[in-house]
């Protein structure tokens, strides 16, 4: 019989970020019982958890605290019968100014989940999710598994010392753990950190010039409940336990690709002005990247559901009813 997260305690850290939002939403609607880790702060906020409907909220425990904190992550996960790891420090550009706070909270939060999970007696599986980032550019495409990790950036370099951490605690304590390895992921929620809502938002405010930096790099993108999907679909699969999987779409679409189909939904026509300081670093740009996505297809038969282009227009969609989010004025700085 085939495992299910119906009446299922379930731990979900960085459930208040962008991946997470949706992950607890899916689950809720899985019937599972979660507790949510909600990064602590003064102001009481939930971060996107907000976005979702009162009756899924109604059905969630929100958990406050921090990744860092070892005793509270324990406790969270506390009789708890699956874990999802999300929580992570992720925007590259800082990564080059804060290393320090990239190994705090991408390694050692890990480290603290593993100790709590390899502590419980209650747990099933243990889904660890890391980055496509971890490959750099691509050596070989599509990108297997298998493929060489290369840090270059600092985040990328701590989200593999945090992969490796899971790998040494399924080999030296046989932990139950799936490294979930996500390709570029977008959707409604995503900040302007990301391209994707960068260009979107700026297209409609109307924006007459938009700085980008490069345009040549190519990503697999993946709608966000797709990504959660993935995940889900690899905590239920007790074959999965020790191995990494790719969670990618296997289509590649460049951002000068990206950005003339955002052009065509929201139906403008800028003038595109290249932003030096929006340019990685010449060894650091990741070029190419591309999911071989075999290996979940065939331990789950997951694909991703939803087309580019339609991802891409439920996220206009979204966008335009929460311009408020976005500060399209540092742009034009």
């Amino acid at each position: 019989m085939s495992e299910s997260l119906k009446g299922k305690s379930v731990f979900v850290t960085g459930a208040d970020g962008f991946i997470g939002s949706h992950l607890v939403e899916i689950l809720v609607n899985e019937g599972a019982r979660v507790r949510a880790l909600v990064y602590y702060n003064s102001w009481n906020a939930s971060g996107w958890l907000t976005d979702l409907s009162e009756s899924i909220l109604s059905q969630i425990e929100l958990y406050t605290g921090d990744i860092r904190d070892a005793e509270r992550i324990r406790q969270g996960v506390k009789g708890c019968d699956y874990v999802f790891h999300l929580s992570s420090l992720i925007a590259i550009p800082y990564s080059y100014d804060a290393p320090r706070s990239y190994v705090e909270t991408n390694v050692m939060g890990a480290l603290n989940i593993l100790q709590a999970c390899r502590e419980s007696d209650a747990l099933t599986r243990l889904v660890h999710v890391s980055t496509s980032e971890v490959y750099g550019s691509a050596q070989t495409v599509p990108i297997s598994e298998n493929h060489p990790l290369v840090g270059q950036s600092p985040y990328s370099a701590s989200k593999i010392a945090a992969d490796k951490m899971a790998e040494s605690f399924y080999l030296s304590f046989n932990l139950p753990v799936v490294t979930a390895r996500p390709f570029n992921t977008f959707g409604p929620r995503q900040t302007a950190r990301a391209v994707i809502p960068t260009i979107a938002s700026q297209l409609i405010a109307g924006k007459q010039k938009l700085k980008l930096g490069s345009l040549h790099p190519t990503r697999d993108f993946n709608f966000a409940t797709d990504t959660a999907r993935g995940m889900v679909a690899l905590a239920l699969c007790p074959a999965a336990q020790g191995e990494v999987v790719n969670i990618g779409s296997g289509e590649e679409w460049s951002i000068a690709e990206t950005l003339e189909m955002l052009c065509e939904i929201t139906d403008r026509k800028p003038q595109i002005i290249t932003d030096d300081t929006r340019i990685r670093p010449e060894k650091s740009e990741v070029n190419r990247l591309l999911a071989d996505n075999s290996r979940i297809h065939k331990l789950t038969r997951w694909k991703s559901a939803v087309p580019f282009r339609e991802g891409l227009e439920q996220t206009v969609r979204w966008i335009e009813k929460n311009m408020h989010h976005f500060d399209v004025d540092q742009y034009s700085k």
